[in-house]
């Protein structure tokens, strides 16, 4: 359901139980009220609401979690964890905000939005943020067919590359 709310700002409204990948490559503010399992990347505003309950890998920009999330989350601006939220995953984002009563369960990194963005993948890494084999990404980066550099003998993947590469390849 799109709506706008006071603000007039576009909210994405998901009452629904659902499962699956959500991709947004525009901003949106997207707000999950029900169940949803699977892998979100978002940009712009991802609210997961008190009542929520969410198994999924999430990627966005500024992110508020109030309900269940059971998943790594990677917020490239700011995740604010309200007294309600019940996280079990590890979190990586520059700004953090924890309300009392939260309950936390993993590891917490606070790097600057350049450092998530600039991140470097081994082929494994690579492999699951691409949901393919670790063999074709080996194919791929001794081809040259992926922006890709050696250190010592182990190949590595900037992110921001790996990004222009995906975008590139969709457009063929």
């Amino acid at each position: 359901m799109l709506r706008r709310d006071k603000n007039e700002k576009k909210i994405l409204d998901v009452d629904a139980s659902m499962q699956g990948t959500l991709m947004f490559k525009d901003p949106v503010n997207l707000r999950i009220n029900g169940t949803f399992e699977g892998k979100l990347d978002t940009k712009g505003s991802l609210t997961i609401s008190e009542n929520a309950s969410v198994r999924a890998d999430i990627n966005g920009d500024e992110i508020i979690i109030g309900g269940k999330l059971t998943g790594n989350i990677v917020a490239a601006n700011s995740l604010k964890v309200l007294s309600s939220a019940h996280i079990v995953g590890d979190i990586n984002t520059p700004n953090l905000s924890v309300e009392t009563g939260a309950i936390i369960h993993g590891k917490c990194q606070m790097l600057t939005g350049s450092s998530l963005k600039g991140s470097v993948f081994n082929v494994d890494e690579l492999a699951k943020y691409l949901e393919v084999e670790a063999s074709n990404i080996l194919e791929w980066a001794n081809s040259g067919k992926i922006p890709a550099f050696k250190e010592g003998n182990d190949w590595r993947f900037e992110r921001p590359k790996i990004e222009e590469w995906i975008a590139k390849e969709k457009a063929k």
